[in-house]
């Protein structure tokens, strides 16, 4: 009996082991999901995808379920959050409080214009011709500027409704302005309430975005399976020009404009915002969903709420970099396949339009390709012409739409964190000749 209750005892010894063995995993591999690097999941996801596609094209087909659940997730979350964050920062803000929004609006002008130019120089030096064919899209593009003006207008005034169901970040910024500035006189309670409010969604998107290597798994899988990419070998050269001009204005003029703003190494930072941003815009192809995800990425920074969280919306909007490169060099194919001569007035005159296009771009439905008609129209390029380029760009679109959206979305934390950043330098050190002079 001694001998049995003995074993008995030894056997329940090791199982109970096995099992505190297997909870252990258990909790490293939770760990790992739930407070693990998002980069490295991200990654791992982006490669099962890759090898998924190559084994299996059905199942990485119907794994693309994933991808559209994770960016309808965000897209759905997105203009609450924004509302949410805004109305919460300005009912909060306290007299005397700095805020910088016009430094960054006036880091997005200048970024999004240095892009236009950087795509004139590199299509003149490399030139490139299209492959046009006859049929042309079935969709009205805007006839001028006046008209994208005249929709980024209307989108100010929009029901505040129909800005949340629609995700017209500029109908919502402009409501959530004006609800936060009328909330300032409410009562701390309503003031608390907004805040836990605001804490709240927070912490629903950041739990959103734990799903982001699923998501991207599935994004990558179901693209790579549906496309294979053979189609944009035709268009090689163009790809190559679009990409590189974006890889340029990303590694190079992006940073010297940061480190013009916080003078000290500004790759660090640049780096950061590419893998933290970059990579699941690039996956995600969209600048709204990619919001909360730029909005942690401050977070975690440290940075300014009050600014923040009208900067990223805002940049999601009118910061597109990457929307003027593609409207730009495009249009610049076209003209060349044409055997059209372009002066230098005429390309600088080419750059400011396309910087003012691409700050409407989110306001027009499909978004920069749509506004490539429009900068055609300025050489006198038939709209059914144009309309091919269209077509062109939405057959590269699978590369070239990715790219654009991370330089876009990445570039809006950029802005944000250097100015951000350049603040606080100055509060810590404030200029030595001012304070001689106060004193």
């Amino acid at each position: 009996m001694k001998g049995i209750n003995g074993q008995n005892i030894l056997n329940f010894t090791w199982e109970e082991a096995l099992l505190e063995a297997m909870e252990k995993t258990q909790s490293v591999f939770i760990r790992f999901i739930v407070n693990g690097s998002l980069v490295k999941q991200i990654l791992i996801g982006l490669v099962a995808g890759i090898v998924l596609a190559l084994v299996s094209t059905p199942a990485a087909i119907a794994v693309g379920l994933l991808g559209s659940l994770f960016v309808g997730a965000l897209k759905a979350v997105a203009p609450v959050l924004v509302l949410m964050l805004v109305i919460a920062s300005i009912a909060n803000h306290k007299k005397g409080q700095k805020t910088s929004i016009r430094p960054i609006l006036f880091l997005y002008v200048l970024g999004t214009f240095s892009a236009a130019l950087v795509a004139v120089v590199v299509s003149f030096i490399y030139p490139s011709t299209l492959i046009l064919v006859a049929e042309s899209a079935d969709i009205t593009p805007p006839s001028g500027i006046v008209e994208v003006l005249h929709g980024l207008l209307n989108s100010i005034i929009a029901n505040p409704i129909h800005a949340l169901l629609n995700a017209n970040y500029i109908g919502i910024l402009a409501w959530a302005v004006g609800l936060g500035i009328a909330l300032r006189h409410a009562a701390d309670t309503t003031k608390a309430l907004i805040n836990d409010m605001s804490d709240a969604v927070t912490l629903v998107v950041r739990v959103v975005i734990r799903f982001a290597p699923l998501g991207i798994f599935g994004l990558v899988a179901s693209t790579i399976a549906a496309t294979g990419f053979g189609a944009l070998q035709l268009y090689a050269q163009l790809l190559v020009v679009l990409i590189g001009c974006m890889l340029l204005v990303a590694l190079v003029v992006n940073p010297l404009i940061v480190y013009w703003k916080i003078r000290r190494n500004p790759y660090p930072l640049v780096f950061a915002c590419l893998r933290e941003s970059g990579v699941t815009a690039f996956f995600t192809r969209s600048s709204a969903a990619n919001i909360p995800v730029n909005m942690e990425m401050c977070k975690k920074m440290n940075l300014n709420e009050d600014t923040y969280s009208i900067s990223i919306p805002l940049g999601a909007t009118i910061n597109m970099a990457g929307a003027a490169i593609t409207i730009t060099v495009l249009t610049l194919a076209a003209v060349h396949t044409l055997g059209i001569t372009v002066d230098l007035p005429t390309a600088l005159l080419l750059s400011v339009v396309a910087a003012i296009c691409a700050c409407g771009a989110s306001g027009v439905a499909g978004g920069s390709l749509l506004l490539i008609p429009l900068a055609c129209s300025m050489f006198g390029i038939p709209n059914d012409v144009a309309m091919q380029v269209v077509g062109v760009g939405f057959i590269i679109g699978v590369l070239q739409d990715s790219a654009e959206t991370a330089l876009n979305s990445s570039t809006d934390v950029l802005f944000t964190a250097a100015v951000c950043q350049a603040e606080d330098a100055k509060l810590a050190n404030p200029d030595p000749l001012a304070a001689g002079k106060s004193v």
